[in-house]
């Protein structure tokens, strides 16, 4: 019986396990479709031109797949969050956007349209005002305690195009019309209402979000070419080395802003841009047609940021808490929750 349950097994096909993999490999889940698709599209082009759904999900899908995006996305707010969770994470979200708008503006008036190293002034906002939420969780649980993990019910409303679209129509750099906002709020409001009053809900969109992040990065490579990706390469990186750079003045600014013993280094934290906004300058695109010229080098751009992002900010997290610990400053003074990590006699806390 145990030989025949080991041949079953043996010819039981190997688990290759690729969406694992692709998760666990920075920015896996939209670099590799992307560069799968941008592939495609240089070298196979006609792949994407079958017709039928071939075409409609891999080619032309990527507004249905953003109105799926943010159901996702709206779904994982939650509105049970009050109190000091509330305030940390309208505290960063504001200052996060407030700043990308600042930037996109200066750049707009130095620079015009064009942008500056050929960054347009809509993907600086799109870049700066977005951020890594799965990143900032995980330092969270670091460096931070359940206050600073539950701002992310407010921080997460920068994931996807909403924000960038409302600093664009905001400030005049794009024609952004009315309906552009509705359509974006709405699925975001949907997921929203539905992930509060639907626990079962809000658990399968978080399931599903791999997946629907795979595929919605399909058709945003299949419009780009190799030629795309090389020439964004180096103000991509610039991109990304800029946003990394805001976690220095997201450090100071989030610690003004609360309470000395609540001061930690998770300001720092949200000086990332995330990887879905390679996704916004298509939704730009699609809001203002006279920013489609610049659609495919921004997607390009910002998927670059995105991973140097990735990499910087943790270090920079690290070395704030560090700094702070030195110190003795905000969670670790002798009010903080956290004294305890800097004086031995005095015991950790039961639950943080």
């Amino acid at each position: 019986m145990k030989e025949n349950n080991n041949a079953v097994q043996e010819n039981r096909p190997k688990d290759l396990d690729l969406l694992n993999k692709m998760k666990n490999l920075p920015g896996g889940l939209i670099i590799v479709p992307l560069l799968i698709a941008v592939l495609l599209a240089t070298f196979c082009p006609q792949v994407f031109e079958i017709g039928g759904y071939v075409t409609a999900l891999f080619y032309e899908g990527n507004s249905c797949m953003m109105g799926f995006f943010l159901i996702v996305c709206g779904s994982a707010i939650n509105v049970k969050q009050v109190g000091m969770p509330l305030y940390k994470g309208v505290t960063l979200t504001a200052t996060k956007f407030l700043l990308g708008v600042a930037i996109g503006m200066i750049v707009s008036a130095v620079c015009g349209p064009e942008g500056f190293l050929g960054i347009a002034p809509f993907v600086w906002i799109a870049t700066i005002t977005n951020s890594n939420g799965s990143l900032y969780i995980s330092l969270s649980s670091q460096f931070g305690n359940a206050t600073d993990t539950g701002a992310i019910s407010i921080l997460s409303l920068n994931d996807g195009p909403f924000f960038t679209l409302v600093a664009l129509g905001a400030t005049g750099l794009a024609s952004i019309p009315f309906n552009s906002f509705v359509a974006v709020l709405v699925p975001l409001l949907i997921g929203f209402i539905w992930g509060n009053l639907d626990a079962g809900f809000r658990k399968a969109c978080a399931t599903a979000q791999p997946i629907v992040t795979f595929f919605m990065t399909i058709p945003i490579g299949a419009q780009t070419d190799i030629n795309t990706i090389v020439t964004a390469g180096a103000a991509g990186i610039i991109l990304g080395l800029v946003s990394a750079a805001t976690a220095v003045i997201f450090f100071f600014t989030n610690n003004i802003l609360l309470p000395k013993k609540e001061r930690n280094a998770m300001g720092a934290a949200i000086g990332t841009t995330a990887l879905n906004s390679a996704m916004t300058p298509a939704a730009v695109g699609e809001a203002d047609p006279s920013m489609a010229q610049y659609v495919d080098m921004a997607t390009a751009q910002c998927a670059t940021a995105s991973v140097v992002t990735l990499f910087l900010c943790p270090f920079i997290t690290a070395f704030f808490d560090k700094l702070m610990q030195k110190k003795q400053l905000g969670i670790y003074s002798p009010e903080g929750w956290a004294r305890y990590k800097v004086d031995p006699s005095v015991p950790a806390p039961a639950e943080m």
